[in-house]
C-alpha cells in the first residue's frame, strides 16, 4: 500500500476496533449461553415438556387447543399460536390485550394431544430474559437495535481493514509464530493475531449476520408496506374480521398444508397482527431439511371462508433475515456445530480482550511502520 492508504486504512482499523470492541465483548459474553438456551432451559426446568404418550396419539382440533389457551386469559385476544420447534405435541399459545405488535403478552403452552395446559412459561423474566435482551436491543427497542447494527458494520470494517494491514507487517514470522522471548506485550500482541486470523471468518459471519438481524423490525415493516398493500387490495375498506364471523381453524390449517405439500406450520398469525392482515389468518409453513426449515412460506387463508386465496413468496430480503438469524447462533447443524460456536465465539472473547488490553498498555510509536504494526495488535 502507499503511504497514504496505509495511514487510511490503519486509521479505520484502529478506530473502527476501539469504538466497537465493547459492545462486541457483551455481545460474546451474552451470546454464549444463547446458543445452548434449550439445553440450559431443560437443565433449568424452564422448559416446558410434554407427559410421555404412545407414539402417534392423535391431536385435538386446533380450536380447542386455542380455546384452551385462551380460556387462561380470556380478557386477551389470540395474536399468534406455534407448535414447539423441538416437540409438535406441544403448542404455545400468544395472547396481548390487542392484535397490535406489543411487548405485554401472555404464552400458554398446551398439550396439543388432550388440549390442556401445560404450563405458562415466563419468557420476560430470569437470567436468559436478560441475555437476550442485552444480546439483541440493550433493553432499548429499536434504537438499541439499530445501535448494535452499527456497532456491527464497525466490526466488518476492522476485519476488513485488519486483514489488510496483517498480511505487510507479519510477513516476516511463520503463521502461528508466538515470540516467547520477547516482552508479555509482544506475546500477547502474537497470540492476538494468531486467534484474531483463525477467528477471522467465523467472526465476519457472524457479524453479519447479526448487524442483518438488527433490522427485521424495519424489513417487516416494508414487507407489509410493499407487499401486503397490493394484496390486500380486494379487501379495501372492509373491517377486521372479528372472531364470531370465523371460519374453521382446523379447516383453515389443512387447507395451508394442502396448498404446499411436504411442509409443516412454524406459526399462525390470526387477523390484524403484524404477520397477517385484517382479513386473513396466515400460515407460516416451512420444510423438513436443516435448511429449508428456517425459510417460512406465507399462505394467506381468508378468515371467514377458510380458503386459501394466496401464497406470495417472501422476497430476498427476508429470505436473507430468515437464513442469518438461525445461522447467528449455530443452529444448523445441531449439537456438533453448537460447540463449535461456542469454541469460536470464547476464542473471540479473548481477541476483543486482549486488543483491549494491547491498546491500553500501548507505548508512543516512533515510526510509521511501528504505529501499523502496533495498530493491528491494539484491535479488536
Amino acid at each position: 500500500m502507499s503511504p497514504r492508504a496505509l495511514r487510511i486504512t490503519t486509521w479505520l482499523h484502529k478506530w473502527s476496533s476501539l469504538v466497537c470492541t465493547v459492545f462486541m465483548l457483551l455481545l460474546c459474553l451474552t451470546g454464549l449461553p444463547l446458543i445452548f438456551h434449550h439445553e440450559i432451559g431443560h437443565l433449568t426446568g424452564t422448559e416446558v415438556e410434554a407427559p410421555p404418550m404412545a407414539a402417534g396419539t392423535p391431536h385435538k382440533p386446533l380450536e380447542e387447543i386455542l380455546a384452551a389457551g385462551h380460556a387462561r386469559h380470556p380478557q386477551r385476544v389470540v395474536q399468534f399460536a406455534s407448535p414447539d420447534e423441538e416437540d409438535p405435541n406441544i403448542w404455545f399459545v400468544t395472547l396481548t390485550p390487542s392484535p397490535e405488535p406489543t411487548e405485554d403478552f401472555k404464552s400458554v403452552a398446551v398439550d396439543a394431544r388432550t388440549a390442556q395446559v401445560l404450563k405458562e412459561p415466563k419468557f420476560d423474566e430470569g437470567f436468559m430474559y436478560v441475555m437476550f435482551k442485552l444480546h439483541i436491543d440493550l433493553f432499548a427497542g429499536l434504537a438499541g437495535k439499530l445501535f448494535l447494527g452499527f456497532m456491527g458494520l464497525l466490526l466488518l470494517v476492522a476485519i476488513v481493514t485488519g486483514v489488510m494491514l496483517y498480511a505487510p507487517f507479519m510477513r516476516k514470522l511463520a503463521f502461528g509464530d508466538v515470540r516467547r522471548e520477547k516482552s508479555p506485550r509482544v506475546k500477547w500482541l502474537d497470540l492476538h493475531n494468531l486467534l484474531g486470523i483463525v477467528t477471522l471468518t467465523w467472526a465476519f459471519v457472524v457479524g453479519a449476520t447479526g448487524m442483518i438481524n438488527t433490522w427485521a423490525d424495519l424489513l417487516i415493516k416494508y414487507w407489509q408496506y410493499d407487499s401486503m398493500t397490493t394484496l390486500l387490495a380486494p379487501y379495501k375498506g372492509q373491517p377486521l374480521v372479528p372472531a364470531a364471523e370465523r371460519g374453521s381453524l382446523q379447516k383453515a390449517y389443512d387447507a395451508a398444508l394442502a396448498h404446499v405439500p411436504g411442509t409443516k406450520v412454524r406459526f399462525i398469525a390470526f387477523p390484524g397482527t403484524a404477520f397477517s392482515s385484517p382479513h386473513h389468518t396466515t400460515f407460516f409453513m416451512a420444510g423438513n431439511t436443516p435448511l429449508t426449515s428456517k425459510l417460512l412460506k406465507p399462505v394467506m387463508v381468508d378468515a371467514k371462508t377458510a380458503a386459501v386465496t394466496n401464497a406470495p413468496d417472501l422476497p430476498w430480503y427476508l429470505t436473507a433475515l430468515l437464513v442469518s438469524q438461525p445461522l447467528h447462533f449455530g443452529d444448523y447443524g445441531g449439537m456438533p456445530m453448537k460447540v463449535l460456536w461456542a469454541l469460536l465465539d470464547i476464542a473471540t472473547i479473548f481477541v476483543l480482550g486482549s486488543g483491549l488490553y494491547l491498546w491500553l498498555k500501548r507505548r508512543q510509536p516512533q515510526s510509521l511502520v511501528e504505529e501499523a504494526g502496533a495498530v493491528v495488535g491494539e484491535t479488536a
